[in-house]
């Protein structure tokens, strides 16, 4: 048995390293970091896929494709956060309840459900997918950033890569239950190269401490710079020159039509 196991096990291996490199652009993101905080599952999900840190439960990226529809719909919302059976820390739902933060998600309740239907939708409510975001934050400025991204670049760009995830400092608060507290967010969205041009970016930061009015171009970012924040390596598989156009200057929005949108209204 352990004969027929072990080469079925580096089959498996084989197949997860393929599948995980399906779900994310120009290769999985990458740890520069040592230590415990940046020992990372990888997990697929219907839709996305997360890089887990059982230290600070958290995922620390959290990465998902969309496409343009002419039509996206969600199903209902689901009542429940679930805790996610993969992890050793288990954490639930009650881990935040009365801390004063929200169960943020990372990867979208409706971008990834209508793109990628019910069972992805369900995804997005494991506790591996959740961060705790301050109610303005949550309900207010990343709404709209998360609504312009769907509603706003994708209709123009088509096809987007998104990757988001926590930010932390050194200054290491948590819940009671242990679960670390972000000190901001990033946001990287990435339209791919087509025959008609190279491919673009546009990345924000955004602190927990905010009004949630704020226009979105306050916090645009390069990608080099969040790399420097979050210890992770982004697009490792592209060429050098291609990589160093993509991550170091911020957008300037001009491509992405973010003056538009720039001051939407929160919808809560």
């Amino acid at each position: 048995m352990v004969l027929i196991a072990i080469p079925l096990g580096f089959l498996w291996l084989d197949y997860d390293r393929k599948e995980q490199a399906k779900m994310a652009y120009a290769g999985v993101p990458q740890t520069t970091e040592s230590g415990p905080a940046y020992w990372l599952r990888h997990w697929r999900n219907p839709g996305f896929m997360v890089g887990y840190s059982e230290w600070r439960r958290n995922a620390l990226w959290v990465t998902y494709k969309l496409t343009a529809k002419p039509q996206r719909h969600s199903g209902q919302r689901p009542k429940h956060f679930n805790i996610d059976n993969r992890s050793f820390m288990r954490v639930s739902s009650d881990d935040y309840r009365n801390s004063g933060f929200d169960r943020g998600h990372l990867a979208p309740n409706y971008a990834i459900s209508s793109e990628y239907g019910r069972s992805a939708q369900l995804a997005t409510f494991k506790m591996s997918n959740i961060s705790p975001q301050r109610k303005n934050l949550n309900q207010k400025l990343w709404q709209r950033l998360e609504e312009v991204v769907t509603n706003h670049f994708l209709p123009r760009h088509q096809t987007l890569w998104v990757i988001t995830g926590p930010i932390f400092d050194y200054n290491i608060t948590t819940l009671k239950s242990g679960v670390e507290i972000p000190d901001a967010f990033y946001k990287i969205v990435v339209k791919p190269a087509t025959d008609n041009g190279p491919a673009e970016a546009i990345s924000f930061v955004m602190p927990q401490k905010v009004k949630g009015t704020e226009p979105l171009s306050q916090y645009l970012n390069s990608i080099d710079q969040i790399e420097a924040a979050t210890g992770l390596d982004f697009f490792s598989q592209l060429p050098d020159n291609l990589e160093n156009s993509l991550e170091a200057e911020p957008s300037n929005g001009l491509n992405w039509n973010l003056k538009a949108v720039n001051k939407t209204r929160p919808r809560y």
